[in-house]
């Protein structure tokens, strides 16, 4: 199964990620909050994607991802909305609100001002997997749409890795 990092040239991460659920007989939504639906939309260019996209909750307002995804209030105190724990929960909640087995998730600081505390690039994404949920945080250079862009392809990346080590 090929990573990030051994794709071919101009692989499509979207792509990749589709067929690795696809042969697994697995299912994906996405949690997003930084992306605002780009991580969602991305995967449903793909051909073939309603074979495996259950759906995507854009959560942009913490009251929504408390009321939609579960995330605990207190985890959007602390350590904040820009968490590898938030990104989890949101990871975790999507999978149980949509019916997936895959939970992909976003949050971050898209700029140009901080959010939550966390400078402007700061990126946490999750992806929840069976009875594992992994996470990161990467530092994206770049305006808002470079940021989000980022940030969906992070995302994409930690899935196929997530997947890949499944096989």
């Amino acid at each position: 199964m090929p990573t990030p990092d051994t794709a071919p040239a101009g692989a499509d991460l979207a792509g990749l990620v589709l067929a690795a659920a696809r042969a697994r007989s697995e299912t994906v939504a996405c949690a997003e909050s930084l992306t605002g639906g780009a991580l969602s939309a991305r995967l449903i260019e793909t051909p073939g994607a309603s074979e495996v996209v259950r759906g995507a909750i854009v959560a942009y307002q913490l009251d929504v991802k408390t009321l939609l995804l579960g995330v605990e209030p207190g985890l959007l105190d602390d350590p904040g909305p820009v968490s590898e724990e938030v990104a989890r929960a949101m990871a975790t909640g999507v999978v149980a609100a949509c019916g997936a087995t895959v939970g992909l998730a976003t949050t971050g600081a898209a700029g140009p001002e901080p959010h939550g505390g966390r400078a402007p690039g700061t990126v946490c994404v999750a992806v929840a997997y069976r009875d594992r949920v992994v996470s990161h945080t990467v530092a994206i250079e770049g305006d808002r749409a470079e940021v989000r862009r980022g940030a969906v392809d992070a995302a994409l990346a930690l899935a196929l890795e997530v997947l890949g080590e499944a096989a």
